[in-house]
C-alpha cells in the first residue's frame, strides 16, 4: 500500500485507524475499497450487537441510532466515491499527448 492509498483510507476512517491493521487487510484483500468497507462493516456489526438504545429513569438515557446511520452513510459514500486503485473507466475521455513534427510548406504562386 503506498503513502497515496493510506492517506484514502485515512481520510475516510478516521486518523485514529491504526495503520499496521489497515496494512494487514490490504495484503489480504488486495484494494483499499474492500479494506475501508470491512472495516465500516465491523464498525456497524458492533453497534448492532449491543442495544441502539438504553434508557434508566432518571439517570441517563442513551440513543445509538444516529450512530449506526452514520456508519450507514459513510459506507454508500465509501462505495459511490472513486477510490485511488480502481481502474480508469475506458468509456471516460482521458488525456493524450500527442507529439508531431512541425514542416515549414512551400508556397506556390
Amino acid at each position: 500500500m503506498d503513502e497515496f492509498q493510506r492517506s484514502w483510507l485515512l481520510a475516510q476512517l478516521g486518523p485514529d485507524t491504526d495503520p499496521a491493521d489497515l496494512e494487514r487487510r490490504f495484503f489480504r484483500l488486495r484494494s483499499v475499497r474492500a479494506v475501508a468497507l470491512e472495516v465500516l462493516g465491523e464498525r456497524r456489526a458492533k453497534l448492532l450487537a449491543d442495544p441502539l438504545k438504553v434508557t434508566v429513569d432518571g439517570v441517563v438515557s442513551m440513543d445509538m441510532q444516529e450512530n449506526l446511520r452514520g456508519i450507514e452513510r459513510q459506507i454508500e459514500v465509501v462505495r459511490q466515491v472513486p477510490a485511488p486503485d480502481d481502474p480508469q473507466d475506458e468509456g471516460e475521455a482521458s488525456e493524450a499527448l500527442a507529439a508531431t513534427w512541425l514542416v515549414p510548406t512551400r508556397r506556390y504562386r
